[in-house]
């Protein structure tokens, strides 16, 4: 009967009855965990997220992306794209949060370089899709988008041109969004109804809102102080700034300017501004009553006592009174693992200088996209 109940539970509460001890990780770490389009497995999850309190499940996290690394360069098949798929997918799985220390950024710059010369692939939309995922990660976007148009990858799919238009629509660059949907369409970019209803939707979204203009407005020339401009060059490049005839006349009708007049000074015979010196100082004195604060001699200070606390007085801290010491877990760990020998200790310093060599490469390519790409790749 108790089994029958549990079953007619809700999910939630038949987990909270089960009392079991794992699955609930990601109730406790949903706020770190970054959305896939494709969606998550929330089994996967949860062992994932089990790291964040496991040390031993981290450690072999991160040796499980190790050998998927490896097995990339050991790779002999006829798809060389396919490890590095199967190892992006993966660590966007086990590594839910991303950020730095997960690595991927650098695996879709390496990935993303390792076949952008290659024929096979320009037109292959698994790899396109792999750019398009290092864009997201990214800070400057158009520069890589720059490039695929430069280079002719992914061209002849629709996801590149809607990826496009949409960073610029986000920029407010609505006429060169426009011009990238245009170009879609006339490359015949596949498949073609998702981009048209793409385009749809960007049309209805430029008419409802205010109008703006990306192009670049004539500005008047810029000058330095005392150069002259041509006959009548002023007059042509700006506006005036009031055309309206009758503002002009109420100017012109408005009263004169009052002056004000001191009624109390016209009637005094001495001058207003004359200062009144009948509490001035005529003398300043000599200089010893000038320089009097500066007389005092320092001495002892002998007039104050400090009162004393009542009580006792201690002979000092007993040789029993002592502060424990608080010892972290996990350095207890890491000083045990050290302990076993030294080839182990050299593995966890390196181990510590991959990850902070990982994040800082990681934070380089966020700034510049294309900073181990061949100048001769660039677009110009």
């Amino acid at each position: 009967m108790a089994e029958a109940e549990i079953q007619k539970l809700d999910p939630e509460t038949e987990f909270l009855a089960s009392k079991r001890k794992t699955g609930n990780e990601w109730e406790t770490f949903k706020e770190n965990v970054r959305p896939l389009k494709r969606g998550r497995n929330v089994t996967i999850l949860n062992q994932a997220l089990k790291s964040h309190t496991d040390n031993h499940l981290k450690k072999s996290l991160l040796d499980h992306r190790r050998k998927l690394i490896d097995a990339i360069d050991e790779y002999k098949g006829e798809d060389p794209l396919l490890p590095w798929l199967q190892c992006i997918k993966w660590v966007q799985e086990a590594f839910p949060p991303g950020g730095d220390s997960s690595g991927l950024v650098v695996i879709y710059e390496q990935c993303v370089r390792a076949f952008w010369h290659s024929d096979r692939y320009k037109d292959d939309l698994r790899y396109l899709k792999v750019w398009l995922e290092y864009v997201d990660n990214c800070f400057d976007a158009d520069v890589i988008y720059a490039f695929l148009d430069a280079n002719g990858i992914g061209k002849t799919h629709s996801d590149f041109y809607i990826s496009y238009g949409l960073h610029l629509e986000s920029k407010n660059k609505l006429k060169a969004a426009n011009q990238i949907f245009e170009l879609g369409t006339s490359r015949n970019a596949q498949p073609i109804d998702k981009l048209k209803a793409a385009y749809r939707k960007f049309m209805t979204r430029s008419m409802t809102r205010p109008k703006v203009t990306d192009d670049i407005v004539e500005k008047a020339p810029v000058r330095s102080f005392g150069t002259v401009l041509a006959k009548g060059e002023n007059r042509r490049c700006l506006p005036p700034l009031n055309c309206d005839p009758s503002a002009k006349n109420d100017r012109t009708r408005a009263a004169p300017l009052s002056i004000y007049k001191d009624s109390v000074a016209a009637t005094d015979d001495t001058c207003p501004h004359q200062p009144d010196v009948s509490n001035s100082w005529h003398i300043l004195g000599p200089r010893a009553e000038r320089n009097k604060e500066n007389n005092a001699i320092p001495g002892k200070w002998k007039s104050y006592k400090i009162p004393q606390r009542p009580g006792t007085r201690t002979g000092g801290a007993t040789a029993s009174a002592c502060i424990p010491v608080f010892v972290d877990e996990e350095c207890q760990e890491s000083r045990s693992v050290k302990a076993e020998g030294s080839s182990s200790s050299s593995l966890q310093i390196r181990q510590e200088d991959e990850d902070r060599q990982l994040k800082r490469e990681t934070e380089l390519l966020r700034k510049n996209p294309l900073r181990n790409f061949p100048h001769s790749s660039l677009p110009r």
